[in-house]
């Protein structure tokens, strides 16, 4: 019995007890949602900003809160995060991205519209999904500011000692 086992397809069919010809994979297949103007929608997040996207596509031109991204995000720092789930994904300026934000300052606007931008290429190009997990644009950034307790100055800062 224990011979038979060379890989793990065989172990899955003897502890199943299902041959294991008969075992097979079901992948899953993610579909492209778009809306009726051809959009696609996400929200992005990051410390206390929300963003909502709406990508389709176009020339690159990138709106946010009604401005654009350069008149909204003076820094060139900021800019580049936003242009970099394009940039992974290999779609530079194939896309349009209108997003309004609330919250939070400007670094993590910026970030949260590039989560929302990338949950966004991929939703409307499953395709693209492998590069964007890859670079880890998928995933929220969970860190948040720490909040303040009593009997300190800050969260964790303490008042000056004082001997006398």
């Amino acid at each position: 019995m224990a011979d038979d086992i060379k890989t793990l397809d065989d172990l899955k069919s003897v502890v199943s007890g299902v041959p294991a010809e008969a075992v097979t994979e079901t992948a899953v297949v993610r579909e492209a949602k778009r809306d009726k103007l051809g959009r696609s929608y996400a929200t992005g997040k990051r410390k206390d900003a929300v963003a909502r996207v709406w990508i389709r596509p176009g020339s690159g031109k990138v709106t946010v809160n009604g401005k654009l991204m350069a008149e909204y995000f003076a820094r060139p720092v900021l800019q580049m995060i936003l242009r970099q789930p394009f940039t992974v994904a290999g779609v530079e300026n194939q896309f349009d991205v209108q997003a309004t934000v609330k919250g939070g300052g400007l670094s993590g606007q910026a970030g949260a519209v590039k989560h929302g931008i990338s949950k966004a290429l991929q939703i409307y190009e499953p395709g693209l999904r492998g590069a964007l997990k890859a670079a880890g644009f998928l995933t929220r950034d969970s860190r948040v500011v720490e909040r303040k307790k009593y009997g300190k100055a800050k969260a964790r800062k303490s008042f000056q000692f004082s001997k006398r």
